[in-house]
């Protein structure tokens, strides 16, 4: 896989007929020959995109005071330790933040009343702080830094379906910064495969609503244009009278 066809396949796809809106790139690496019961076969892989993904990333703080000041700075929600009792009985304003956030840092030292707070919801929703993305932090840490690059960073996951699926841009995303994009996703996950290339079954490319298209070592298989439209109306058929025309 190479850049020249991940930018094929994003031309390919701007070519389709528009929407009415904006839609998503979403870039999916289908995999065999893996048992993801085997911690070692699954795939979990924070990856920072070159070019972003071109869809705002809602970031949530669970601090102390250190951190606060930095955290409204940098982050879309601050809840500081104090105010944590207020969620501890409250699961719908709980279940709400985990659904309208994308990732949330959380204070090193406050990580226990986080997972007693929070955790209960946020775990099974995979929204836990999570070190391996960076998202665990000292209380000297530069929030501005870490949010600027979880803005930019996508979670690459297959546990529970041999397939990952990213979003690395939208349709105004210039197709070379889009396989810029698709190239950083590609080579993190590769490497983290006990068979690497071998594990690979197929490498799509789609907008939202469009047929994917087939990226292959040095070529693609385009959709139809024709694809994308809705099927032609029928128009009722004319019955005629017993007594044929009049």
């Amino acid at each position: 896989m190479n850049k020249k066809t991940f930018t094929q396949a994003a031309d390919a796809l701007k070519a389709l007929p528009p929407r009415k809106f904006k839609q998503t790139f979403e870039f999916i690496i289908n995999l065999r020959d893996l048992d993801l019961k085997k911690p070692e076969h699954q795939v979990e892989q924070w990856v920072q995109l070159p070019s972003g993904k071109g869809i705002p990333v809602k970031i949530g703080a669970l601090v102390g005071p250190e951190l606060a000041e930095q955290a409204k700075a940098a982050c879309d929600t601050v809840i500081v330790h104090d105010d944590f009792s207020t969620f501890a009985n409250d699961k719908k304003a709980i279940k709400k933040l985990a659904a309208t956030h994308d990732y949330f840092i959380a204070q090193a030292n406050l990580m226990a009343d986080v997972a007693k707070t929070f955790g209960r919801y946020f775990g099974p929703r995979g929204k836990m702080p999570n070190p391996k993305a960076g998202c665990v932090v000292p209380p000297n840490a530069n929030l501005k830094v870490l949010a600027e690059k979880l803005r930019k960073t996508v979670k690459a996951t297959a546990k529970m379906q041999p397939s990952v699926k990213v979003v690395v841009g939208t349709q105004d995303t210039p197709s070379d910064q889009v396989a810029d994009n698709m190239l950083a996703v590609y080579s993190s996950v590769i490497p983290k495969l006990p068979g690497e290339t071998a594990n690979i079954r197929s490498v799509l490319l789609k907008l939202s609503m469009s047929p994917p298209v087939k990226i292959l070592a040095d070529s693609i298989v385009a959709p139809k244009a024709a694809a994308t439209e809705p099927p032609a109306e029928k128009k009722p058929s004319k019955k005629k009278s017993d007594g044929g025309a009049q």
